[in-house]
């Protein structure tokens, strides 16, 4: 592997691996201890935008020679959605990672870890070095400039030591960055390939490799010797157009008449970029997309690459140009009363949340007053279109709506309590649950979502949502709370389980509000009745029945009753169980809920005055389509 090697070029959202041809022996064969071993290399990341990129690359230590079904972006090109964190994988990184993702709780967007079997790191730290003098220096992993890495593992002292420094920096080797006192035997084989992975994201880098050296013993050699620097990343068209323009207007200055020409042009560039660049558009995080790069993904944002309409616009189907990473794009729609409003909700929210259960916002764009956002493609749609078999979809399983349920309760959770903030939804249904390729559920649609920091009280006095979906305290007092998801998702586990909408004007008098139909079946001895009988099979009676009575305790009118998302994860995940009276307090709840708020709802004003704003998101028909 000797040589000058790029892990990646200009792509966006791809990866690249590089693994030595022959595996090397990292055990002895007798004992089974894991032999020492020193690793140093060279290596430099260039980005495309001047100290911003995405993703970074790691040193990687692998069963086989190469990495079959890696994913790009945050995975770095060495796990994946479904085997990131199995023991299974046999696999020890040290990361260069140059972007947070919270859902592996990465420290910052600089920073090195050393991980096994995933990507969330073991120990972590900020890229830095301990100089001569002991002083700790900061290192950027994006500046371009050659690092050296060296790695050292003592069988004797059980310890894996990483060291970082500049590249013209020699005998850095008294303090590593990172230790991690921990015996490697376990997860390593005797023999195994070192090699190499780097990814890209939304905004491009490329990840250089040169000269790679691996000795069986701790000690390292003086491997002090001329480094090359490394080139730059290669400029865009427009970018070389760019700079011709900028180099014949500065000569242009010399002369008296261009002098006023030019800077007329440079005043009227300045306003354009001042009208667009706002200061929520530098802060939210996001990448901001081109409007052509757009255009051309969704084919002029033709009708057969529609994907559907919502309140709020239309989203389309898109390739991006010079890849094959497909995305959902919405354009928000020009006369929406809230579109800006819903727009900067959304990018400020999901653009800076990290989870496998949420959809990724990948960017956003806004062109003449349009707004977009940039999603990763759904491939298999909205939940509901399984739900009520449109477009010939098949039906789900009952192992298929539980993992479903489990999924959305996993998001929610995140959302509620392991974010540095809370985020509160406020539009939980099928319609805004998409399922990916592998038939996992997705949260997407922050269009209502609100955010209050962890410990303190939400400030929110407008009523939103969709009808049906409301708790009833919403309606009463306007503020939103976890309480209020907590109910909508109470009632999105009984439709999933039951198969139906939550209104039916269609059905018998006592099964038109499934929330009722429920606790009525529940009451009479037999809530399964309320479930679809292809269901409740035999084998999946018990779960059922546990998911039937979580969604009326959620969607309880009561709030007080109904449990946050992290006691409803562990009763889904059978780490704790429901009260055995849960009936009974259920319906003592009822009668008191009842007995104070019957036929005044809409009447009890708010703290402001006022009851607020009702803004729905579906008409009441659309539940009884």
């Amino acid at each position: 592997m000797n040589g000058f090697l790029t892990l990646t070029n200009t792509k966006k959202h791809s990866y690249g691996q590089v693994f030595n041809d022959e595996p090397l022996l990292f055990k002895n064969s007798t004992n089974g201890t894991v032999t020492s071993f020193s690793i140093t290399f060279f290596f430099a990341i260039t980005p495309e935008h001047k100290n911003k990129g995405s993703h970074g690359m790691a040193f990687v230590i692998s069963p086989t020679r190469g990495i079959p079904g890696a994913s790009a972006d945050q995975y770095l090109g060495i796990f994946n959605d479904t085997n990131n964190g199995k023991s299974s994988n046999q696999i020890i990184a040290v990361e260069l990672d140059i972007h947070k993702d919270d859902e592996f709780g990465d420290i910052d967007d600089n920073h090195v870890g050393i991980n096994i079997n995933g990507m969330r790191s073991i120990v972590s730290a900020p890229a830095s070095y301990y100089d001569h003098e002991g002083q700790l220096r900061n290192l950027s992993l994006i500046s371009g400039d050659p690092i050296r890495v060296t790695i050292l593992y003592s069988q004797e002292e059980k310890q894996l030591s990483v060291f970082l420094s500049p590249a013209e920096k020699t005998n850095l080797l008294k303090r590593p960055l990172l230790l991690l006192d921990q015996d490697l035997s376990p997860y390593l084989l005797e023999e195994m390939y070192v090699g190499f992975a780097a990814s890209t994201g939304s905004v491009g880098a490329i990840h250089y490799l040169w000269t790679f050296y691996v000795f069986l013993s701790s000690a390292v050699p003086n491997l002090d010797f001329f480094i090359p620097k490394f080139p730059t990343y290669p400029k865009s068209e427009s970018q070389v157009k760019r700079t011709v323009l900028v180099t014949c207007l500065t000569l242009a200055l010399f002369v008296a008449l261009a002098t006023s020409a030019f800077s007329l042009f440079f005043y009227r560039r300045h306003k354009k970029v001042k009208e667009v660049l706002e200061e929520w558009e530098i802060q939210c995080g996001p990448h901001r997309f081109a409007y052509k790069e757009l255009f051309q993904a969704t084919k002029g944002f033709k009708d057969k690459q529609l994907l559907g309409k919502g309140g709020f616009g239309q989203v389309f189907k898109g390739t991006l140009p010079g890849s094959d990473a497909e995305i959902a794009v919405k354009r928000i729609s020009h006369d929406s009363r809230q579109g800006m409003h819903e727009f900067l909700a959304e990018i400020s929210t999901i653009g800076r949340l990290r989870h496998s259960n949420l959809v990724r916002l990948q960017g956003y764009c806004r062109y003449k007053e349009e707004l977009y956002l940039v999603y990763d493609f759904m491939p298999n749609g909205s939940l509901d279109k399984y739900l009520y078999r449109r477009a010939n979809r098949e039906q789900l399983t009952w192992d298929q709506r539980f993992k479903i349920i489990k999924d959305i309760a996993s998001a929610l959770c995140y959302l509620h309590h392991d974010w540095v903030q809370v985020v509160i939804h406020r539009d939980i249904k099928p319609a805004n649950v998409l399922i990916d390729h592998q038939m996992n559920a997705r949260l997407g649609d922050f269009g209502l979502a609100k955010l209050y920091d962890q410990g303190f009280d939400p400030q929110t006095f407008s009523v939103a949502g969709t009808f049906g979906y409301i708790a009833p305290e919403l309606i009463r007092s306007g503020r939103a709370t976890t309480g209020t998801d907590v109910y909508a998702f109470g009632l999105f586990m009984l439709e999933v389980s039951c198969g139906r909408r939550l209104i039916e004007p269609r059905a018998a008098t006592n099964e038109v509000v499934l929330a009722e139909w429920t606790l009525n079946r529940w009451e009479n001895g037999d809530i399964l009745e309320a479930a679809n009988e292809r269901l409740c099979e035999e084998h999946n009676r018990e779960q059922v029945e546990l998911v039937l009575k979580l969604g009326v305790l959620c969607s309880h009118q009561a709030a007080g009753v109904r449990p946050d998302m992290s006691k409803v994860v562990r009763i889904l995940n059978c780490d704790s169980q429901l009260p055995d009276n849960l009936l009974d307090i259920v319906k003592a709840e009822n009668v008191r809920m009842w007995s104070e708020t019957s036929e005044r709802v809409l009447d009890v004003p708010t703290s402001q005055g006022s009851i607020g704003t009702l803004t729905f998101t579906e008409p009441f028909t659309s539940h009884g389509r």
